[in-house]
């Protein structure tokens, strides 16, 4: 489902077939996972109860899901085969929410939900339960009987995280509108069981996201709190350069360990990674930029340079190399900036307008050279080539600022202060 297109209610989607972009079926639709929220704010969807081969039950996030139509679900293809586990902060959709008898605030009539509706936030990936669709009159043999309505998710009481006094959700929560940096900080200072309490509840994204901010000591303890699945999901969903710097930090036994559970192509990227020297290029950079053929127009480029995932410095410009275009790719051509792909026309090929005057970093250019590279020629981000120049990565100045800023600059009293709401008192 895209912007603009329908609500889809959750009873249509059970059992509904899943496939990956080849039309393979991955499995089926068993249930929803939703994340209340305070103040009676739409849930979040987080992700699928899918049914794979042999009745296992796996997660399949919602960032993984590119459609829901014409009665199927479409991923990315690239899910996690392991057994879903439910989380205490988590509510199933379909085995907790419907049949549930809750209150219409306006009138506080009892009724009974019999379905919901999910819909995608407009220019964003998030999904929200928005709908409610109740019956009223008495639960039992008799509620058929009561006229059904559908009504916005605030019209309805008896779902919310207040109502049933979870502190600790309540937390979690107010978590929500924080930056990643900021909820860093404020882990950071909470006790050790309540950060690893709050850490263990956050979705894998969220909590990838988080530990990326986070000092070194308090990253190393959320994860090795982890149980090893849970971790290498985390491991997953990281930057590789940052996943790789974390794993970096362990025992040897440790991270060949996590390494082995991580899906084949998010180890190879961190082990290529970790074969550079930490202050040098190839230990700085991040092996996932935006990389197209020198055939692509500059509408392509400007549809990847949209991706709300990129961090700013990604998405400052494109790099053209010849296929393949993973890293290591093929050739590398130069680069695009995306100021030059607002001034041309959407079909221009963007091989026309490459800029290659720059010699690309190598992998063994140390911080320094790094950091006078980006200054001399005011860039926020470039690129790093092999020997026979193929593209491995691209340095970005968030990257270089962290090896150049104090090694407890994270752990500052100015950090993450501006923004950061008042959060609820939570009992240790």
């Amino acid at each position: 489902m895209v912007s603009g297109a329908p609500r889809v209610f959750v009873s249509h989607l059970a059992g509904v077939a899943v496939f990956d972009p080849s039309g393979d079926q991955v499995g089926r639709v068993r249930d929803l996972v939703a994340m209340l929220r305070v103040g009676g704010r739409p849930p979040r969807l987080v992700g699928l109860v899918v049914e794979v081969v042999n009745r296992r039950r796996i997660f399949v996030p919602m960032t993984r899901v590119t459609g829901v139509e014409s009665g199927q679900v479409i991923t990315t293809g690239v899910v996690n085969i392991r057994r879903f586990e439910q989380r205490a902060t988590e509510t199933l959709v379909l085995g907790e929410l419907l049949d549930r008898r809750v209150r219409l605030t306006a009138t506080d009539e009892e009724v009974t939900v019999l379905d919901v509706a999910v819909t995608q936030l407009p220019a964003r990936r998030d999904w929200e339960i928005d709908k409610v669709f109740v019956r009223r009159g008495k639960s039992g043999a008799l509620r058929r009987r009561g006229e059904a309505l559908t009504v916005d998710w605030s019209a309805v009481s008896g779902f919310s995280l207040e109502e049933h006094g979870q502190g600790a959700q309540n937390l979690l929560a107010a978590f929500e509108q924080l930056r990643p940096a900021d909820l860093a900080n404020v882990l950071h200072h909470l006790s050790p069981k309540r950060r690893t309490e709050a850490a263990a509840a956050l979705d894998d994204d969220r909590l990838a996201d988080v530990l990326e901010e986070l000092p070194e000591d308090d990253r190393v303890e959320i994860l090795g709190k982890l149980q090893d699945e849970r971790a290498a999901d985390v491991l997953e969903a990281m930057d590789p350069d940052d996943a790789a710097d974390l794993l970096s930090e362990l025992p040897e036994e440790d991270k060949e360990r996590l390494l082995t559970l991580m899906q084949p192509q998010d180890a190879a990227d961190v082990r290529r990674l970790m074969a550079y020297e930490e202050r040098t290029a190839g230990g700085l950079m991040t092996t996932e930029p935006i990389v197209l053929g020198p055939d692509a127009t500059v509408a392509d480029a400007l549809a990847r340079v949209r991706n709300q995932d990129l961090s700013p410095a990604l998405a400052a410009q494109v790099y053209v190399t010849r296929p393949p275009d993973e890293t290591p790719t093929g050739k590398f051509l130069g680069t695009v900036h995306f100021q030059r792909l607002l001034r041309d026309p959407p079909f221009t090929l963007i091989g026309s307008i490459v800029d290659n005057d720059l010699q690309p970093l190598r992998p063994e250019t140390p911080l320094s050279e790094v950091t006078s590279y980006l200054a001399t020629y005011n860039l926020v981000a470039a690129p790093v080539v092999d020997e026979s120049r193929s593209l491995l990565g691209v340095v970005t100045v968030d990257d270089v600022l962290d090896h150049l800023l104090p090694e407890d600059w994270r752990e500052t009293e100015l950090h993450g202060e501006v923004g950061v709401p008042n959060l609820p008192e939570v009992a240790e």
